[in-house]
């Protein structure tokens, strides 16, 4: 007993079970503490020698024939709601002017019973349940801290006051609410009483009588030894926890004499056998058998299907801000331009979108505007032309950062473009900007102050004009300024029979969609690398030229 191991963690444990509460069985051992309970485990003294036998220590037996040990030692198994009754109680319900409710005569009759069956078994460890007139006093004088002078907070006043074991159950008029079910004009009081979440949940507290022997029945020694708390969500508080491998709880009583208690609360549910497990899932393979039938009823069986050898491309995008302008007051028109061939659009397909105006804000040197703009449109891609050397075009996306004064006036804030991207996923894309500008400071002033500026009558001329027949694109003598950028956020889907196909099909548009994938990578790769063949075999051609003894 000296090498006892107390358990000092007297938290609360959480644990959540499927199986009905109704199951659950608890065992609790409660020991008091004594020189007794060393003497016992001594061993005995050897015959032949004047020693004092330690047996003549050992307390007697009392008159009603029970030894005083037998109530320093206890062991109960309770079952969940299970009412075992205190000595206080027996004695009070045998008066039959103390019982009031009609729970006060059904204890009184069940404790009869057990009197004519040859009274209760158990001495010290008793129950309150949900019912008792204890859980309600408990719940609502028990204190957040520890503190004497404890102010109990706004919530705490309204969980007190609210039966959060049990849900309110409003009356019915014609099988219609009395309450209304929206309030459109809530008063600060109304807010204050529905303010507050009502789980149902029941209560189970586990005592002891902690009395000197003889003198049971006085409410000064009940202690509480466990509390249980289940809610409709199957999720059971214990507090404190399980002793399971950890050593007992203990517990000392106040007084001029001061006692000292040991127990420990172990689960002794009983676990379900094979035939029953094996039951029970059946019962939820079928459950969620009927669950899974009842989405796919309201998914539908018509799964719509890209043609053969085609792509179709789903974009998700958001515009979500600007920064780096020189005026406030920013506003984002955006569009997507589809290449000419093999590229269509739904007719109802809007490739389009302008965003609200948005005042920016300080963000380190820059000034940001947030817009978070939702857009989304849909495009497919028709392969039609099976040679390797085609390399298809890309949808590319233009952007135009426009910035309003205080007399409704526009300026040009910037042009920008990017080609989306070729691989499905989540993008996060950063699109620089630049503006025309003219030499000269009239060009600013009248910028400034009429909010004149010059401006392209072709947005596509920003990436290639689709009017471009030419091979080569001068831009010689126009000029421009870096302004800011633009960000985009884009969640890119792509369906295709190829992806799931095992014929000829998917072998045939593999090719292509390996180069679709590397296509935003590739377009300026191969751009550098024809410039680098052209320039290595010019100096090739220029060698050749030179005469030979040089």
């Amino acid at each position: 007993m000296a090498e006892t191991v107390w358990s000092t963690d007297t938290g609360e444990a959480v644990y959540r079970s499927r199986d009905p509460v109704r199951n659950l069985r608890l065992r609790v051992h409660l020991q008091r503490i004594t020189s007794s309970n060393f003497l016992r485990y001594q061993p005995a003294a050897q015959p032949g020698k004047d020693l004092i036998d330690l047996a003549t220590f050992r307390p007697h037996p009392t008159a009603s024939g029970h030894r005083s040990e037998e109530e320093e030692e206890e062991e109960v198994v309770i079952g969940w709601q299970e009412k075992l009754f205190s000595q206080f109680e027996v004695d009070l319900y045998r008066n039959e002017a103390a019982c009031q409710s009609p729970l006060d005569h059904q204890y009184r009759q069940e404790i009869l019973k057990l009197e004519d069956s040859g009274g209760r078994k158990n001495r010290r460890i008793f129950t309150y349940t949900d019912s008792d007139r204890y859980t309600n006093v408990e719940e609502h004088c028990q204190k957040m801290t520890t503190a004497a002078r404890e102010v109990p907070s706004f919530l705490v006043e309204r969980m007190a006051n609210v039966r959060r074991r049990r849900q309110d159950r409003r009356g019915m008029e014609g099988g219609i609410l009395k309450s209304r079910i929206v309030t459109w004009e809530p008063s600060e009081e109304f807010v204050r009483n529905n303010h507050v979440i009502n789980t149902p949940l029941q209560t189970m507290y586990i005592m002891a009588d902690l009395g000197p022997s003889g003198k049971l029945g006085y409410k000064k020694s009940e202690h509480v030894l466990c509390t249980l708390k289940v809610d409709s969500n199957g999720v059971i508080t214990v507090k404190p926890d399980f002793t399971g491998l950890k050593g007992p709880y203990r517990m000392e009583t106040e007084g001029e004499k001061q006692e000292l208690w040991k127990y420990t609360v172990d689960n002794v549910s009983s676990l379900a056998q094979p035939e029953e497990e094996e039951r029970e899932q059946r019962v939820f393979k079928d459950l969620y058998g009927r669950h899974k039938e009842y989405l796919s009823s309201l998914v539908g069986t018509d799964f719509e299907m890209t043609s053969p050898g085609a792509l179709r491309l789903f974009v998700n995008g958001e515009v979500v801000s600007a920064q780096g302008y020189e005026y406030d007051n920013l506003y984002v028109h955006f569009f997507v331009e589809l290449p000419t061939t093999n590229w269509s659009s739904p007719a109802f397909q809007q490739l389009s979108g302008i965003t609200q105006t948005c005042a920016t804000k300080s963000l380190g040197m820059d000034k940001v505007a947030y817009f978070s703009y939702p857009f989304t449109f849909e495009a497919s891609f028709l392969h039609e032309d099976e040679s390797a050397d085609a390399l298809p075009e890309w949808p590319v996306l233009y952007c135009e950062v426009l910035s309003l004064d205080f007399w409704r006036r526009y300026r040009v804030e910037g042009y920008g473009v990017v080609v989306l991207p070729a691989t499905p996923g989540s993008h996060t894309l950063t699109v620089p900007t630049w503006r025309p500008m003219e030499l000269g400071t009239g060009a600013e002033l009248r910028r400034f102050f009429i909010g004149g500026s010059l401006e392209l009558e072709d947005l596509s001329y920003v990436w290639i004009p689709g009017t471009f027949k030419g091979e080569r694109l001068s831009r010689f003598g126009f000029r421009t300024e870096t302004t800011g950028c633009v960000t985009f956020r884009l969640h890119c889907l792509q369906q295709s029979r190829a992806f799931v196909e095992s014929s000829s099909l998917r072998k045939r548009m593999q090719s292509v969609l390996d180069r679709l994938e590397g296509f935003s990578q590739q377009s300026s790769v191969r751009s550098v690398l024809e410039a680098f063949r052209r320039a290595r075999r010019r100096m090739q051609e220029a060698r050749e030229s030179l005469p030979q003894d040089l």
